[in-house]
């Protein structure tokens, strides 16, 4: 941290609420944690409690976002699919190819109940880099906790780019039938 003042909590909290509504990219917590002159993990907690008050903030493997709920223009599905560790760039490759956000990955855990986690992917480069925090930070994938078993929320433009990512999940027998 530099030299300059360090940044109140309400003055932190408004900076990442005013960054991330118009934001078209992620913006790491590093980089909240630059401009306030605080630690990342202040960063963290400001957003635990942003979220907490109901600000529609999500962490992703690129940074956090802010999620509007105007996605009126925009096709959503779904899927469940099964693979091992070993495919999931293969996976996530085969959905962005063809236009699709892949939202979010979700499991059902005999203890825990629904665990989800957000993905947001969009292309090869995105889905490289959440690969590769994965690896970087020795993380299981969620589908380690129920045999490969794991829905994806898919979004796009259109419900055909959506049917073309699922054809090319079919082919490779990663996608369960519903």
């Amino acid at each position: 941290m530099s030299e300059q003042k360090k940044m109140s909590a309400p003055q932190r909290r408004k900076l990442i609420i005013d960054r991330l509504k118009p934001a078209e990219e992620p913006i790491t917590g590093s980089e909240f944690a630059e401009i306030a002159n605080v630690s990342r993990q202040v960063i963290v907690q400001d957003v635990s409690i942003l979220k907490a008050k109901g600000e529609q903030i999500i962490a992703t493997s690129q940074g956090y976002m802010y999620v509007s709920d105007d996605h009126s223009n925009l096709e959503s599905r779904i899927i469940a699919v099964q693979h091992v560790s070993d495919h999931v760039r293969e996976e996530l490759y085969m959905i962005v190819d063809h236009g699709v956000t892949v939202k979010d990955v979700l499991v059902e855990h005999a203890v825990y109940g629904d665990l989800r986690a957000s993905v947001m992917v969009s292309t090869r480069a995105e889905v490289d880099q959440f690969v590769t925090a994965i690896t970087k930070t020795n993380a299981a994938y969620l589908l380690t906790l129920t045999e490969g078993v794991h829905l994806h929320t898919l979004e796009a433009d259109s419900t055909d780019k959506i049917d073309a990512a699922c054809a090319a999940l079919k082919k490779a027998n990663f996608l369960l039938e519903m």
